[in-house]
């Protein structure tokens, strides 16, 4: 039986083997823990985090409500940088729930991808 984390981990390495960022188009990563969630925007040739959000400090409302806040932050964050076209990386999560939140409130905010 394969456990979740080497399930997960076999489906990131798939995706990331297809899409990779540039400094045109870079990357933007999403991490999901129990209590919060991540994301960066990295450009892959030169190997650097371009810009970067998280939950810590939203507090009071729900996960997904939180990965909302932080899809606008990467959003403003992003276009601030110059940046208007990502490459979205799932990072082996399902595109559902505080993903497609995070996902659906940066397009919001005026990212394209």
């Amino acid at each position: 039986m394969v456990s979740k984390i080497a399930r997960r981990n076999k489906i990131k390495a798939r995706i990331r083997g297809k899409i990779s960022g540039t400094s045109q188009r870079p990357r933007l990563s999403v991490f999901r823990s129990n209590k919060g969630i991540y994301c960066q925007v990295i450009d892959d040739l030169k190997g650097a985090t371009l810009c970067a959000a998280s939950s810590k400090g939203i507090e009071g409302v729900t996960k997904t409500e939180q990965a909302a806040k932080v899809g606008e932050a990467i959003a403003r964050k992003a276009l601030e940088a110059g940046i208007t076209e990502v490459v979205f990386d799932r990072n082996g999560y399902l595109f559902h729930g505080r993903v497609k939140s995070l996902a659906d409130a940066a397009r919001k905010g005026g990212l394209k991808f």
